[in-house]
């Protein structure tokens, strides 16, 4: 089962309609007892909810390296919100130790040392709690390859069945709207970056210090907030934004 329910999710078009409602259901017949299990049968927010009336969790993730087969992850962090609100009082963030060893190229980016995750807990002893966040959310992130692939495979090595869920990706997003322009502009939008701090510079949003899973997880939610206000419908299903 969880070897089709893999194969499954490698073939589905990355830009197709999902309907994820149907598939929480089928997973949560197949997933093991326990929280992965209780997170599908949970269920998922209906296709034909509005975006304006979809309850979000912007995620961000700080991870060894770029491979989700090879490199785990070292902290998370997450912050609920809607189209309008962002709730920093329920803010989420958790580091976590890895199995192997820290590599220089990617202390240099998230700056986070072997001294710091010395006393924090393996994903295993988290990853219930994170599930609890996720329950009944859509997630935001930047960069739908990083975050969701990163906990498919967490998944898979603790409970021994994949975590796949719903996702607004504010990187396809802001591809799409550079896509839109007049043609004769797409040879400047070619060279822009898709970048967080580069997409949140064009709706003159203010700068963070980027590779902190918290402060990335606030820059994309409300990195989300103002694609959605210049390039997104609020009454729209969300099933027309989410992958």
């Amino acid at each position: 089962m969880v070897t089709r329910l893999i194969n499954s999710i490698s073939r589905k078009p990355p830009l197709a309609p999902q309907n994820w409602q149907a598939m929480f259901q089928e997973w949560a017949k197949d997933a093991p007892p326990g929280p992965l299990k209780r997170y599908y049968e949970a269920g998922s927010v209906a296709s034909d909810t509005p975006l304006k009336n979809t309850p979000l969790l912007a995620l961000d993730l700080e991870t060894t390296g770029l491979n989700p087969k090879e490199d785990e992850i070292i902290s998370l962090g997450c912050v609920s919100m809607d189209h309008r609100i962002i709730r920093c009082n329920d803010a989420g963030y958790w580091m976590t130790k890895p199995e192997g060893t820290l590599n220089a190229e990617s202390v240099t980016i998230h700056e986070i040392t072997h001294t710091e995750l010395a006393e924090a807990p393996p994903l295993h002893r988290i990853l219930d709690e994170i599930l609890n966040t996720l329950s009944g959310k859509v997630v935001v992130v930047h960069c739908v390859a990083i975050e969701r692939e990163f906990l498919l495979e967490a998944a898979l090595n603790i409970y021994g069945f994949p975590l796949y869920f719903p996702v607004l990706d504010t990187m396809h997003i802001e591809r799409l709207a550079l896509n839109k322009i007049p043609w004769w502009k797409r040879i400047i939008a070619r060279k822009l970056s898709l970048r967080l701090d580069a997409c949140r510079q064009r709706y003159h949003l203010p700068r963070y210090k980027a590779h902190h899973a918290l402060t990335d997880a606030l820059s994309s939610a409300e990195l989300l907030q103002a694609q959605i206000s210049y390039h997104l419908d609020p009454d729209a299903r969300i099933s027309d934004y989410w992958l």
